[in-house]
C-alpha cells in the first residue's frame, strides 16, 4: 500500500504540473493533442494492417520487404506520435488513469503489440532471406499477423472506452 501511496503522490504531482494543467484548461490544445493521438493511431494501424494482411496471405505476390520498406516508417512515426500524445493525455488525469484497470490493460496490450511487431519484423526478414516459405514458417507468420490485428484493435477499443470513463 505504501508503494501505491507514493505512486499516487507522484502521479498527482505530475498532473498538477504546468503543462498538464494548461492542457486541462485549454479550449484548443487538448483537442489538438487528442486529434494528434488519433492521427498517430491511424498511421500506426493503417501501416500495420496491410503488413499483417500480407502475412495472412493477402497480396502473396508482393514481397513483405517491399511493403515493409514503405509502411514501416509510417508505423514507427505513428507509434511515436501516439506515445508522445498519449503521455500528454495521460498527464492530464494521471492518478485517475493509473487506477483504471482498462488503462493498465491498454498499456499491457501496447507492450505486447510492440514486442509482436518486433518479432514479426525479424521473422519477415528471415523469411525473405530464405526466399522460400515453408508451411511451418507460413503458419507461424499467419498466427503472428492475426494476433497483431487483434492486439491493435483491442488497444484502439480500450482507448475509446477510456474516453467514456
Amino acid at each position: 500500500m505504501e508503494v501505491w501511496a507514493t505512486a499516487l503522490e507522484a502521479l498527482t504531482a505530475l498532473q498538477n504540473m504546468a503543462l498538464p494543467a494548461a492542457l486541462r484548461t485549454s479550449r484548443w490544445v487538448y483537442p489538438i493533442v487528442n486529434a494528434g493521438h488519433i492521427l498517430g493511431l491511424a498511421m500506426l494501424f493503417g501501416a500495420i494492417l496491410p503488413l499483417d494482411l500480407r502475412l495472412l496471405g493477402v497480396w502473396s505476390s508482393v514481397p513483405i520487404k517491399t511493403l515493409s520498406r514503405v509502411l514501416l516508417p509510417v508505423a514507427i512515426g505513428g507509434l511515436t506520435l501516439s506515445l508522445i500524445t498519449g503521455l500528454l493525455l495521460f498527464s492530464v488525469s494521471a492518478a485517475k488513469y493509473a487506477a483504471t484497470p482498462l488503462f493498465l490493460a491498454k498499456l499491457l496490450l501496447v507492450g505486447v503489440g510492440v514486442v509482436n511487431a518486433l518479432l514479426l519484423r525479424q521473422s519477415a526478414e528471415w523469411q525473405e532471406a530464405k526466399v522460400s516459405e515453408g508451411p511451418l514458417i507460413r503458419t507461424r507468420l499467419q498466427l503472428a499477423g492475426g494476433l497483431s490485428i487483434l492486439l491493435w484493435l483491442a488497444i484502439i477499443l480500450c482507448g475509446r472506452f477510456l474516453a467514456y470513463i
